[in-house]
């Protein structure tokens, strides 16, 4: 009895290291000459949690609200269900994914202990294509729940204009379109804010 307990034991051991070595992608880099052999994380997958979320909310059955902001004036209206995707198209049309942008982005991470978050921090390995225009995101996670808190992502709009994107979950999104002038001067050109949680 004794011996099958522990060949059980080593049997479940053995099992457990083969999963962990599958988890990541195998990759081998050149540092200064050196081939170097890394582990490749996968990536949150953002564009399919975002369309979760816009789901639930769908089948919530409750309409979100819109509050647009421009130049200190403030305008509210009620967001139709089918159109709240259309509010954030802009940031369901690039797949964000391992297969779509490990070879463009690098993931860290860390426990952030003033937000009370692990933060997954995605930036660019080095220049972008032109045509590709978002830059940066971050993903946050809640360490007791282990449930995505809040997503925020950026993206390029042209050469002196960015879009933000704050996802709270379950809770409201907002949108932030922001201009540099030549100067390198920043303006809030216009801030929307959509909520589903009254």
């Amino acid at each position: 009895m004794l011996k099958l307990i522990i060949f059980l034991l080593f049997f479940q051991l053995f099992i457990s290291c083969n999963n962990k070595r599958k988890e990541g992608k195998r990759e081998t880099k050149t540092i200064n000459n050196t081939a170097v052999n890394t582990i490749k994380e996968p990536f949150f997958p953002v564009t399919s949690y975002l369309k979760g979320q816009i789901n639930n909310i769908q089948k919530g059955g409750v309409n979100p609200i819109k509050y647009v902001s421009i130049k200190n004036r403030t305008d509210s209206s009620w967001v139709k269900m089918e159109d709240l995707g259309k509010e954030v198209s802009s940031f369901l049309e690039d797949i964000i994914d391992t297969a779509n942008l490990a070879h463009l982005f690098a993931e860290k991470k860390f426990l952030d202990q003033t937000i009370n978050a692990y933060t997954f921090t995605y930036d660019p390995i080095g220049r972008l294509p032109d045509s590709f225009r978002l830059q940066h995101w971050d993903v946050y996670v809640d360490p007791e729940t282990n449930y995505v808190k809040r997503i925020y992502l950026i993206k390029k709009i042209n050469d002196n204009k960015i879009l933000q994107l704050t996802w709270q979950s379950d809770k409201w999104c907002k949108l932030v379109t922001i201009s540099t002038d030549k100067d390198g001067k920043s303006t809030v050109e216009k801030d929307i804010l959509i909520k589903w949680d009254f």
